[in-house]
C-alpha cells in the first residue's frame, strides 16, 4: 500500500501548487520535514511518505496534523531492519492528534509512549510501527471492521496489547521481539480470520489463552519465548508451528495437529521433554505424517535412532536432526522421495553414510562420525551442495563428479584423517564426447561459437594435511576452486611472481595465436593474520608484440576467497579469455603479431574482523593450459583439461554467476553464497 501511495505521490506533485502544504501527497524528504516542522500542513493533504535512512534528524512540531484531518496514508519508513543508529526524531512534548480518517499508520522507531489519547483507529486497515517505544496502544474496545494487519515487531518496551475483540477482520498478528510482552491475552478467541501470530523472541512470554480453537489460524511463530514452558493449543489447524528455543515441557498426549506441514522444536530448553527412551514417540502421535514436509530437530540427547513410524513421512522434503550426539543409526531400505535437504550435523556418532533419499540437493554433515563417502553417492543425481566440515574420522572419498553433473561445491575442510580421494571417472573431454556428443562436456570444442561452461565442482580441503596434493591437483581438471592447505606454489606452476599486485611476463608460443581462448590455471598462495579474511582474486591479461602494439583485455576474474582462521591456504581456479581477433573492434590478428602476454594479479575487497591484521597474498603462480609443457608436470594434456567455468567475456557468454560491472567489466561472484540461495539457482538445467 505505501509504495502505491509513493508512487502516486510522485505522480501528483508535478502539477500540484508550489505550497507542499496544499497538495494531496507529500513524498519528498525535504517537503515532508519542512511541513511536519513548521506545522504548514492542510486539509487537503492525502497521504505522507517519507523514507528515514534519507535523514538523520526529524522534528515534528506539536500540531503538525491537526490541519491534515483528511490524512489516510502516513508512511514514516525505514527500509533496514533497524532505524539507523545516528536518525533522530523530535516530538514535541505537546504532542497529542493523529488523525480519525488514517487507514495506514506507518511509523518505524516512532517515538511516544503511548497514542494520543483523542486517537480514534476505526479506520485503520494497518497499522505498522516496527522498533517503536511505544508501551500501550489505545484505551478501551474499539470497532475495528477493516483492521487487518497489525506489526508492533521490535517495539521491546510494549507491555500491553490493545482489545482487539472487535477487530473481526484481523489476518495478522506481528509481535516478534516485543520482549516486554507477558501474555498473549484470551481475546483472540474472536479473532476468526487470523491466519498468523509471530511472537518470536518474546522472552518474557509465559501465558497463551487456553480453551482457544483458531480454526482460521495457518501459522503460529513462538521461536526464542524461552519462558513458555506449555505447548500453545490455541488452533488444531495450524500448519507451519514454529518451537525453536522455547521452554516446552511436553507434547499434550491428545493433541492431533492434522494439518501440520512445518514443524520446528530446534534448540528447546527443557530436558524433561526429551526424557523418554523413545523422545520422538509423542512428536510422531501428534502430527499427520503423510502431510509433514519440513521438520526440525535439534539437540536431543537420548535420541539413538529414529523410530519406525519416520518411514511414513512420504511428502518429506527438508529433515534437519542436528547436534544428536548419540544417533548412531538411520532407518534402513527408505527412500524419501521429496526430500532435497538433509541435515546431520553434530551427529558424532553417526558412522555411516545417509541413504535415505537419492533426491537431496543440500546435504550436510560437518562434525559428524561418518568415515567414508560411498562410491554411491554417485546415485545422488540432484546434488548441488554437500558439507563435512570437521569430520574427524573420514579417512577416505569416493566422488564421482562426472555421475554428480548439479555438483558445484563441497567442503572437506578440517576433515584431518582424509588421505584418499578418488575421483577416477573424472571427466574429460575426449570421453565425454565419445560417449555422447550432446553431453553437457562435449561442447568444449575451441571452434564452438556457443560456449556454455558446466557448473564445475569447488572442492574445499583446508587444513587437510594428509593429502597427496600433487596427485590431487594431477586429478582435479574441472575444477571452479580447489582450497589446499599450503605455504608455497606447487613447482607445476611454472611462471611465478611475489605481492600484489604483481605480474608475469610470458612467452606466447605461435600456437597460441591459432586459438579461439586464452586459457591458464592459476595458484595463489594467501596468508592471514586476523580471525577471519576474504576478498576477490583478479586475473588481467594484455598481449604485447615487438612493434610496441598491444591489445589490454580487462574482464576480471573474480573468484572468491575466504577463510576462518589464521594460516595460510593454496587458492587454485582457472580462467579463460576470449582472444583479441574475436573480440569487437580489435584489430586483425595478421596486423599484430603478439610474441608475449602479462598476466597481471591482484586481491581486492580485502576484509578482516576488529582491525586485525588482513590477509596478503605471499606468492602465486600460473600455467598456461595449453603448453606442452603441462603434460610434463604431471598435470593433464591440454586435450584433457576443462575451460574454467568463470569466463571473461564482454559478450555475455559466462554462465558462472558473473555479471556486469560499473565500469563495464564482467565479474564472478562469491561461490561460497548462503546455500539455500545457491540451491535454488542451480536448479535450472
Amino acid at each position: 500500500m505505501h509504495s502505491l501511495v509513493e508512487e502516486m505521490g510522485k505522480e501528483l506533485s508535478v502539477h500540484s501548487p508550489t505550497d507542499p502544504g496544499e497538495w494531496e501527497f507529500l513524498t519528498d524528504s525535504k517537503n515532508v520535514c519542512d511541513v511536519l516542522k513548521d506545522g504548514t500542513g492542510t486539509k487537503k493533504i492525502i497521504g505522507v511518505s517519507l523514507d528515514i535512512d534519507e535523514i538523520d534528524e526529524l522534528r515534528i512540531h506539536y500540531e503538525a496534523f491537526k490541519r491534515m484531518r483528511n490524512l489516510r496514508f502516513l508512511n514514516i519508513y525505514t527500509k533496514r531492519w533497524g532505524v539507523k543508529e545516528e536518525f533522530r526524531c523530535y516530538l514535541h512534548e505537546d504532542f497529542n492528534y493523529l488523525p480519525p480518517q488514517l487507514r495506514l499508520l506507518r511509523w518505524d522507531g516512532c517515538p511516544m509512549r503511548r497514542m494520543p489519547s483523542s486517537f480514534c483507529p476505526e479506520n485503520l486497515v494497518k497499522i505498522q510501527m516496527q522498533g517503536s517505544k511505544l508501551e500501550k496502544l489505545w484505551e478501551g474496545i474499539h470497532s475495528l471492521p477493516r483492521f487487518k494487519d497489525m506489526d508492533l515487531s521490535r517495539s521491546t518496551n510494549l507491555k500491553e496489547i490493545p482489545n482487539l475483540s472487535m477487530a473481526t477482520a484481523l489476518e495478522t498478528l506481528n509481535l516478534g521481539h516485543c520482549s516486554s510482552l507477558v501474555e498473549l491475552p484470551s481475546f483472540i478467541q474472536y479473532l476468526q480470520k487470523l491466519k498468523t501470530i509471530d511472537m518470536s523472541y518474546c522472552e518474557n512470554l509465559e501465558i497463551l489463552p487456553t480453551g482457544v480453537n483458531l480454526k482460521s489460524l495457518e501459522q503460529l511463530t513462538l521461536s526464542g519465548c524461552s519462558r513458555l514452558k506449555s505447548f500453545p493449543e490455541i488452533s488444531t489447524n495450524i500448519s507451519a508451528l514454529s518451537l525453536e528455543e522455547t521452554g516446552i515441557e511436553e507434547f499434550p498426549p491428545n493433541l492431533r495437529l492434522e494439518n501440520l506441514v512445518y514443524l520446528n522444536t530446534s534448540r528447546l530448553e527443557s530436558e524433561k521433554l526429551w526424557e523418554r527412551v523413545q523422545p520422538l514417540t509423542p512428536l510422531m502421535a501428534m502430527i499427520s505424517p503423510s502431510l509433514m514436509m519440513r521438520l526440525f530437530l535439534t539437540d536431543i540427547p537420548t535420541l539413538v535412532e529414529l523410530p519406525s513410524s519416520f518411514q511414513n513421512l512420504s511428502k518429506l522434503e527438508t529433515l534437519i536432526i542436528t547436534d544428536c550426539i548419540n544417533l548412531e543409526t538411520l532407518p534402513n531400505g527408505i527412500n524419501f522421495e521429496s526430500l532435497s535437504s538433509l541435515s546431520l550435523s553434530g551427529c558424532s556418532r553417526l558412522t555411516s553414510f545417509p541413504d535415505i533419499s537419492t533426491n537431496i540437493s543440500l546435504l550436510l554433515l560437518d562434525e559428524t562420525g561418518i568415515e567414508e563417502v560411498p562410491w554411491w553417492i554417485e546415485n545422488f543425481s540432484n546434488l548441488d551442495i554437500m558439507s563435512m566440515k570437521e569430520c574427524k574420522s573420514l579417512k577416505h572419498v569416493s566422488l564421482n563428479i562426472s555421475k554428480l553433473k548439479r555438483l558445484w561445491k563441497v567442503d572437506f575442510s578440517d576433515c584431518g584423517a582424509l588421505t584418499e580421494v578418488s575421483l577416477n571417472d573424472s571427466p574429460c573431454a575426449v570421453a565425454m564426447v565419445t560417449d555422447n556428443h550432446h553431453s553437457k562436456l562435449s561442447i568444449l570444442d575451441e571452434d564452438e561459437d556457443d560456449y556454455h561452461a558446466s557448473y564445475m565442482p569447488s572442492i574445499d580441503f583446508k587444513n587437510c594435511f594428509n593429502l597427496n596434493q600433487e596427485a590431487l591437483v594431477e586429478t582435479l581438471t574441472v575444477l571452479a576452486k580447489l582450497i589446499l592447505p599450503g605455504e608455497e606454489v606447487p613447482s607445476h606452476f611454472t611462471h611465478q611472481a611475489s605481492g600484489n599486485p604483481s605480474s608475469l611476463t610470458i612467452p606466447l608460443l605461435p600456437s597460441f595465436l591459432s586459438k579461439r581462448f586464452f586459457r591458464v590455471r592459476v595458484c595463489v598462495v594467501v596468508m592471514s593474520g586476523s580471525d577471519y579474511y576474504g576478498g576477490h582474486l583478479n586475473v588481467k591479461c594484455q598481449f604485447k608484440g615487438r612493434s610496441g602494439k598491444k591489445f589490454e583485455y580487462y574482464g576480471d576474474l573474480r573468484p572468491y576467497f575466504n577463510a576462518t582462521e589464521k594460516g595460510s591456504n593454496l587458492f587454485i581456479f582457472d580462467c579463460r579469455f576470449r582472444l583479441y581477433e574475436y573480440v569487437i573492434d580489435a584489430p586483425p590478428q595478421a596486423e599484430l603479431n603478439y610474441d608475449h602476454v602479462d598476466i597481471e594479479l591482484h586481491a581486492t575487497n580485502l576484509f578482516h574482523e576488529n582491525g586485525k591484521t588482513p590477509s596478503r597474498l605471499k606468492r602465486w603462480g600460473v600455467r598456461l593450459l595449453d603448453d606442452n609443457s603441462t603434460a610434463e608436470n604431471g598435470l593433464g594434456s591440454p586435450n584433457t583439461l576443462l575451460p574454467h567455468v568463470c569466463e571473461a567475456d564482454e559478450d555475455n557468454m559466462v554462465i558462472d554467476e558473473c555479471h556486469e560491472t560499473e565500469q563495464g567489466h564482467e565479474e564472478c561472484g562469491d561461490i561460497s553464497v548462503e546455500a539455500e540461495r545457491c540451491t535454488k539457482r542451480m536448479r535450472t538445467t
